[in-house]
């Protein structure tokens, strides 16, 4: 991930505002918040005007996930050249359900809350999708997840990426 968020802050930066950068990577599957909190401190954005805008970025694609996956998987699963690839996501969705299907909203909530590969608000959103959690409970339970993510990634990239910089 960190040679990603490289990658997006030295090829953007040049071109348009770090906060700008900031909420694009924020906005983006498997970065998200995490990746939006790593490239504010690398472009030296504060902490407290980078928080606003990694939550807004990561939040924002929620709900129309929520909403839209399923219809968009089946679309895809129409054609032969999507098929494979939207299985996989199902089937790699599933997976790590586990403990999200017997604890809904406390389960959902950690599983997009700790910052690990393969968690977050996208998965989590494909993963309440595919399980049918209730659209109110997974976007609350979502919201909390991505608070918790938050707080860990200021304390990992203020806090202790902060003294090694």
């Amino acid at each position: 991930m960190e040679s990603l968020v490289t990658w997006f802050t030295t090829n953007l930066a040049p071109y348009i505002s770090r906060e700008l950068v900031v909420f694009i990577i924020s906005l983006m599957p498997i970065l998200e918040l995490r990746g939006g909190l790593l490239a504010a401190s690398l472009l030296q954005v504060p902490m407290w005007t980078a928080i606003p805008i990694c939550i807004a970025g990561n939040i924002l694609p929620i709900p129309f996930l929520l909403l839209l996956i399923k219809k968009l998987f089946a679309f895809l699963k129409r054609f032969k050249l999507t098929r494979g690839f939207v299985t996989y996501l199902e089937n790699r969705a599933l997976r790590k359900s586990g403990k999200v299907k017997n604890a809904e909203f406390v389960g959902l909530m950690l599983f997009v809350g700790i910052p690990l590969p393969g968690t977050g608000a996208w998965t989590g959103s494909l993963i309440a999708s595919l399980l049918e959690i209730d659209f109110k409970k997974a976007i609350w339970a979502e919201l909390c997840g991505v608070a918790i993510a938050c707080v860990l990634m200021c304390i990992i990239s203020y806090g202790l990426l902060g003294l090694i910089l």
